[in-house]
């Protein structure tokens, strides 16, 4: 076990952010959470932080767990004449020979030498997380990292996401709206509505009734379609 919730209940103003949430995240866990607008995601994950500390149940930890955030909204300012490297660099903790090397374990190199300000939204976030990966968290957590993100982006960063998934001891947590887009790679799914609707396996749970009832059957259908499509598509790659 890496981190757990144990029953927290979140109240703000006479209202039920978070009620009754139970939650382990285990070593090589892949763990998304979805849920509508409301849902009380990003105060679970303030919760598992530490930033917001729950009115009731308590966040348990493993001892000398590291976690590595990239927040919903990380707002730079383009404007500033610097390179991706030396933003970087700006974290004096930071060394540069080790960022060098996992931009080449993930291919980013030329990402480095470029402008913030010429960076798209989803090279932006693989500078981010790379950067995050220098101190090798126990834990990543990330909160709608594709939000911004067009279709060809979003594929393109969650095949990166992957990458990491796989090539390093590590546990992701994310918040996502784009199950059909990590449907390959997340092990679990969690459907979030103020309280833990439903979870399970995401091949699976496209079928609960709670699921079905939080984003309705077109959705759910779609999810069914894509799976197969993944698949089929995969199948015939290897056989290539």
């Amino acid at each position: 076990m890496l981190i757990k919730a144990n029953n927290i209940s979140v109240v703000r103003e006479n209202k039920k952010i978070l009620e009754d949430i139970n939650l382990t995240i285990d070593s090589k866990d892949f763990i998304t959470i979805l849920g509508p607008n409301g849902a009380g995601k990003s105060m679970l994950l303030k919760c598992l932080l530490g930033f917001f500390k729950p009115d009731k149940g308590e966040i348990i930890k493993s001892d000398n767990l590291k976690i590595s955030y990239s927040p919903q909204d990380f707002i730079i300012d383009k404007s500033i004449p610097i390179t991706a490297l030396d933003f970087i660099m700006l974290n004096k903790k930071i060394k540069r020979d080790a960022i060098i090397n996992l931009s080449k374990d993930f291919f980013i190199e030329d990402l480095l030498k470029k402008q913030l300000s010429y960076l798209s939204g989803g090279e932006l976030q693989k500078v981010l997380i790379t950067r995050s990966l220098v101190d090798n968290p126990d834990l990543l957590i990330l909160d709608e990292p594709t939000q911004n993100l067009d279709v060809s982006g979003q594929l393109n960063f969650y095949k990166f996401l992957n990458k990491i998934y796989q090539e390093r001891d590590i546990s992701i947590l994310m918040v996502s709206h784009d199950l059909h887009m990590v449907i390959s790679t997340t092990k679990k799914v969690i459907c979030l509505s103020n309280h833990i609707c439903c979870s399970g396996e995401p091949s699976k749970i496209t079928q609960d009734p709670e699921f079905i009832n939080l984003f309705g059957h077109d959705f759910a259908n779609m999810m069914s379609l894509y799976k197969h499509d993944f698949n089929h598509t995969h199948e015939g790659d290897k056989n290539a």
